[in-house]
């Protein structure tokens, strides 16, 4: 029998955090600007000791943290890392994090008789056979680290084809299938909607008409997910590129929340309540007052 996991109260006003990336880890403990929660990548941290895990600890001497995973690969056809999940498990014991999460993805697979990790986020399929095999990993999880776990929707760049006499599952169907039957919380991230809604509206050669079409196919995916379920809300920037193979959207978390993530988090909030708001900013990482202005926006949307 799978562990019950504890039940998330949501709160009752704005609870907003930002990604805490090398760049600003001396700067945010000597400031202490005043956020709700910090979130770090959990994979940054595994291990006995070391600078990385001290920072960490005194991070959490004065912030809530949240961990957010990026390789647990939980819809692996291999099974979890048992390796990967003790890291976890120990982190997890060591800084009592006030979240812990990964994605509704796969990373490990076997090639060439071995099992190998692809280090990135790859999508999966869904249909049962692929939900029944999270839910058991999502259990194992929970089992291990003895407390609810979150799961993240995927920003994809391709999708499997269901096979003729398969049953496909709408993405809302399969996540809130995932969290009835574990208990698990849903991470929702705003911008990857939007970034997969504008990739499949990109047909449209009118790109304003094309953006309208996102906004509104993300408002049904929103409106599809039991509000229970979500305990916590995802914004990042993202951008368009196009060369010669053609125009794609990308979710780079390399820039300011557009207009229309922020209507739609706005939209997330209205639906879902209060829950913790991260801001999400990887790859060109500005100056700290950038992000606290970001979770300024957030705060004041919410």
């Amino acid at each position: 029998m799978p562990a019950q996991p504890t039940t998330m109260a949501p709160p009752t006003q704005a609870n907003v955090g930002i990604g805490w990336r090398h760049p600003h880890y001396t700067q945010l403990l000597q400031e202490q600007p005043a956020l709700d929660f910090l979130e770090v990548h959990s994979e940054n941290f595994f291990g006995q000791g070391g600078a990385a895990l001290a920072v960490l600890e005194h991070g959490r001497a004065t912030y809530p943290i949240s961990l957010h995973g990026v390789g647990l690969s939980l819809g692996s056809a291999v099974g979890l890392d048992p390796w990967h999940l003790d890291q976890l498990a120990q982190l997890v014991q060591r800084i009592d994090p006030v979240r812990v999460s990964d994605h509704a993805s796969f990373a490990r697979g076997v090639f060439q008789g071995g099992v190998v990790h692809a280090a990135d986020l790859l999508p999966i399929p869904f249909n049962s056979e692929s939900l029944s095999l999270l839910c058991s990993h999502v259990d194992q999880v929970q089992n291990r680290l003895q407390r609810r776990f979150m799961v993240e929707n995927l920003s994809a760049y391709v999708q499997w084809n269901a096979l003729p006499d398969e049953a496909a599952l709408a993405e809302t169907e399969f996540l809130n299938t995932l969290a009835r039957r574990t208990g698990c919380a849903l991470l929702v991230d705003v911008n990857n909607i939007y970034v997969n809604a504008l990739n499949a509206a990109k047909q449209n050669d009118d790109i304003e008409d094309s953006a309208l079409d996102a906004e509104q196919a993300c408002r049904h995916w929103l409106d599809a997910i039991t509000p229970a379920h979500v305990g916590e809300l995802h914004v990042a920037g993202h951008c368009r590129v196009s060369d010669a193979h053609g125009d794609i959207v990308i979710d780079d978390h390399g820039s300011r929340v557009c207009d229309a993530v922020w209507r739609l988090h706005q939209y997330a909030v209205s639906r879902f309540g209060a829950v913790p708001t991260l801001i999400e900013w990887d790859t060109d990482i500005p100056a700290l007052d950038v992000l606290l202005d970001e979770a300024a926006k957030a705060r004041v949307r919410a």
